[in-house]
């Protein structure tokens, strides 16, 4: 790899090139990352020591508040850090670095909302075999499979930039490595592997998205036969799922399903998945579910009563 790069480092231009914009983003994503560890810690805890959150669907919750955590600290600490500093650079090693982490972690969460979506379609279409299916067994192979699968599709990625050679320029015009700005410094034709990368990227993320919806179709048109009660509380399970697969997908499905080029959007478009949706998950599923909020609430008393005590 040294032999093909005269280059050893990248230059970030960040999101802004004013220094008081810099400072005031500075504060924002510093509180924002904080709320994003806070707020996916909790949600850990919470499943972790509430016997009422011992179903597979909460064994998966923790398991995504665990890869947010991951995915938004492939990014967010540089970011923060970048924003008060002069000089905005990464080693080309560690570059690639980044890169691989993005898509592992990026990867394995779409492939785990995916196993979130079965869960749900086991739990509502197959309620009397659920716990048969769905066991403790069972769960932990979706897991891994899910770590395997955002494993196999990063490396495939890292596969196609590693051996491209980068001769200068080396200033990429983003906050964090990613595929696309880096194909624009690459020295040597990158459309076959631009090709790739959206056969890889891109269409992985719409055949999971298709999936994902195409079951909850099935979902909706099952619930056509139960009481109207049960209607409710499925609804307001799924409805939590559809809004966090539809804010991961959306801006993913954008970035990567078109040719090889960058748009001026991009990194704001970067800055929703990679800070604002690690954000909201949390949020979506505890105002959204009532026995997430009812834990929280009884952690929360058994805190202020090991206080007092």
């Amino acid at each position: 790899m040294a032999n093909t790069h005269n280059v050893t480092e990248f230059i970030f231009l960040g999101l802004s090139s004013n220094q008081d914009v810099q400072k005031v983003c500075f504060v924002i994503f510093l509180l924002l990352y904080t709320a994003i560890l806070l707020g996916n810690f909790l949600i850990i805890l919470i499943v972790l020591t509430s016997r009422s959150l011992g179903s597979p669907m909460y064994f998966f919750l923790s398991y995504l508040s665990f890869v947010e955590i991951c995915y938004s600290s492939t990014t967010a600490p540089k970011l923060v850090s970048d924003l008060l500093a002069e000089r905005k650079a990464i080693s080309l090693w560690g570059c690639m670095t980044q890169l691989f982490f993005i898509h592992f972690f990026g990867g394995t969460e779409m492939f785990l909302l995916t196993v979130m979506a079965y869960d749900r379609y086991v739990a509502i279409c197959k309620p009397l075999n659920y716990t048969i299916i769905m066991n403790r067994q069972v769960c932990a192979v979706l897991v891994g499979i899910a770590w395997v699968g955002g494993f196999v599709h990063s490396f495939a990625q890292i596969l196609l930039m590693f051996h491209l050679p980068f001769c200068g320029p080396n200033v990429i015009d983003h906050y964090f490595c990613d595929l696309l700005p880096l194909l624009k410094l690459a020295c040597s034709d990158t459309f076959l592997i631009g090709l790739l990368i959206v056969a890889n990227g891109g269409t992985l993320s719409v055949i999971s998205f298709v999936v994902l919806l195409a079951s909850y179709v099935v979902i909706l048109l099952h619930l056509r036969t139960r009481s109207s009660e049960g209607r409710r509380k499925a609804l307001s399970t799924c409805g939590s799922h559809i809004t966090v697969v539809t804010l991961f997908f959306g801006p993913c499905i954008f970035i990567y399903l078109r040719p090889s080029t960058t748009l001026s959007v991009d990194k704001m478009v970067a800055v929703f998945y990679t800070v604002v949706t690690p954000l909201l998950n949390p949020v979506i599923y505890s105002l959204r579910n009532a026995e997430v909020k009812k834990a929280m609430k009884r952690l929360w008393i058994r805190t202020i009563k090991l206080d007092e005590n």
